[in-house]
């Protein structure tokens, strides 16, 4: 069955997100491990899991509705790298990298809330389930 979200580049760029948070939180120390990177990690795989949410919608104003919450999500893990840089918990060039990441997934979302909005898009198609009817 193929999934509309896959398409996207931006479900597929915050995907590489949330692995790359995983990794660097790997390397957190145990006091900071159970707190600041679950926090990390779960607003990182919210930015994925709300994109395709999002494109299973049948809607276009759902569609966008959660991409807006797609883009506060990335904003949680910016203000949670922001608060493991400043805790020294993060190299430079991790920051680097993640926030290179973000910015990218920040312009794809903003481009397709535009794109969703502008009514040029066709209407998302919802994924078949086992409780959807038949037509």
């Amino acid at each position: 069955m193929e999934k509309p979200h896959k398409k996207l580049e931006a479900w597929r760029k915050a995907m590489d997100l949330t692995i790359a948070v995983y990794q660097v939180t790997d390397g957190f120390s145990k006091e900071h491990l159970f707190l600041l990177s679950n926090q990390m990690r779960r607003a990182a795989l919210s930015v994925a899991s709300n994109i395709a949410e999002g494109a299973a919608r049948q809607t276009k104003k759902e569609f966008a509705n959660f991409l807006h919450m797609a883009q506060g999500s990335l904003s949680e893990v910016d203000t949670q790298l922001e608060v493991a840089t400043r805790l020294s918990l993060l190299h430079d060039a991790q920051w680097s990298t993640l926030n290179t990441q973000m910015n990218h997934i920040d312009k794809l979302l903003s481009g397709l809330i535009r794109y969703v909005k502008s009514g040029k898009s066709p209407k998302t198609t919802p994924h078949p389930s086992p409780l959807t009817p038949h037509r």
